[in-house]
């Protein structure tokens, strides 16, 4: 990936042999052929590399090239016909073509640029990342979302961990899902929740991210981060985030929640689409945000469970001995954030809160566990309103909490967004998608080895570093 454009360096010779290419005509004639004979052969070569299936930003790239290549050989065939064999198209004519031209292939590397195959960032730990996918039903619940009383919940779970090191050709785990039809499914289900064309998110389909399916995991015994992901969102949204906690030391589980997921995609291939939606009535819909939430909030309990019986060995499976499920964060995102902190308010098992901008629900009180919320700058009266109620749910709360508001943040700088999303400042905050990325995992693996390893680093002056921190001591 190139730094600042956001292209492969395929795709940005592709680019520059096609602007070439296109402008060829207005060189002098010996010039001429060879420059555009030379820029073809790379825009060939460099399609040829992306086959099969290029992305269509580089289609549109690639029908500059048809244009060119069409206009010179009908050039040709006229003066075959009249017998002027050396002649070029008129000015007038050519002009307009070559603008076309250049106007597609630019079009074609900016859209290529602002909706890029995401490149996940170094793992900051010094561990290898594993990633397996495991499916669980809890029968001691119905699925709510199904009129079928004897449907159980299930989710969709998958686990990032701590591995022994992989040789540097390992292949890599797909981004979005298992397989790439899995990954299509997701995305395509992503956008239409977001209201956009599917084929938008086609770059996080094509990408792979650091960890390894099903690699052999590392010594020692890991501390458990379970995951909720945003409204509509999906176990994988927060990869980056995951994996680099996961190479610090950490289990971090993801979790799918069939039926307000965007999309899941169950064992037997079924695929599960959202049922979320919105009243129009605020009432109504505080009243589902909340049963929402409760859902998330039990299927997180439900998944600690589970993560202790992987442990015990009643589960079978390569992680038995290696989870330390008696310290255990609950995280999310959003939605997922306020999930969390239900469950913990819940389920004193959880001992310690992630909040990555999500908001709380009414009911939501303190709790006994330390919290960390990490929130966008406050920027009008809905921000400030939100900030005053985490405030009193950590003011009183039974143990310390940290309120960490990051200047240039937006509601999805928390994800791996700003790695494929274009950059603009609404969508993904101003921080860049590197440091979008650093920021938040650098902020919860320091609040993490304070809580859950007892690190006696100085919390405080790490978490201001990346912004405004406000802590909330309990009273006493």
């Amino acid at each position: 990936m190139i730094p600042g454009l956001r292209l492969t360096v395929v795709e940005f010779a592709v680019v520059l042999a096609s602007v070439v290419l296109v402008l060829a005509r207005w060189l002098p004639p010996a010039a001429r052929r060879r420059t555009a004979a030379g820029a073809a052969a790379v825009a060939i070569a460099g399609a040829a590399w992306t086959m099969p299936g290029p992305r269509w930003q580089i289609l549109l790239v690639l029908g500059a090239d048809l244009l060119a290549g069409m206009a010179t050989g009908a050039v040709w065939l006229l003066g075959r016909r009249t017998g002027r064999g050396g002649r070029r198209a008129p000015r007038w004519l050519a002009l307009p073509g070559s603008l076309l031209g250049v106007g597609l292939v630019l079009v074609g590397a900016v859209a290529a640029g602002a909706l890029p195959v995401p490149t996940f960032p170094r793992l900051s730990g010094p561990s290898a990342v594993g990633t397996t996918v495991v499916q669980w039903t809890d029968p001691a619940r119905a699925e709510a979302a199904t009129p079928d009383p004897a449907d159980r919940r299930t989710v969709v779970v998958q686990l990032w961990y701590p591995a022994r090191q992989v040789a540097p050709d390992t292949p890599r785990a797909r981004y979005l899902g298992r397989t790439r039809q899995e990954a299509d499914t997701v995305a395509a289900a992503v956008a239409g929740y977001l209201g956009a064309p599917g084929f938008l998110l086609d770059g996080p389909t094509r990408a792979h991210s650091h960890a390894v399916l099903d690699a052999a995991p590392a010594a020692g015994r890991f501390p458990v981060v379970l995951f909720s992901p945003g409204l509509g969102g999906v176990r994988t949204q927060n990869t980056a985030w995951a994996e680099d906690l996961a190479s610090r030391g950490y289990l971090v589980a993801g979790i799918d929640h069939p039926y307000d997921s965007a999309a899941v995609v169950l064992a037997d291939g079924r695929t599960v689409a959202t049922r979320i939606a919105a009243s129009g009535d605020p009432d109504e819909d505080d009243r589902r945000r909340i049963s929402w939430a409760t859902v998330r909030a039990a299927d997180l309990s439900f998944v600690l469970t589970q993560l202790g019986r992987l442990d015990s060995g009643e589960l079978a499976g390569p992680l038995t001995g290696r989870l330390d499920t008696a310290r255990a964060a609950a995280t999310g995102h959003s939605l997922g954030g306020a999930a969390a902190m239900r469950a913990a308010q819940r389920d004193p098992r959880f001992t310690a809160v992630i909040n990555l901008d999500g908001g709380l629900d009414a009911d939501q009180g303190p709790l006994r566990q330390p919290v960390l919320v990490l929130t966008h700058a406050v920027q009008d009266q809905a921000d400030a309103d939100y900030v005053a109620r985490v405030a009193k749910v950590l003011d009183g709360g039974r143990a310390t909490g940290y309120r960490l508001s990051v200047p240039g943040s937006a509601h999805l700088t928390f994800t791996d967004a700003p790695l494929y999303l274009p950059p603009v400042r609404a969508l993904v905050g101003s921080l860049g998608a590197v440091h979008s990325v650093r920021m938040t995992a650098d902020t919860s693996a320091a609040f993490l080895d304070a809580t859950l390893y007892g690190h006696a680093a100085d919390l405080t002056t790490t978490l201001a570093e990346h912004g405004d921190l406000t802590v909330h001591r309990p009273a006493g």
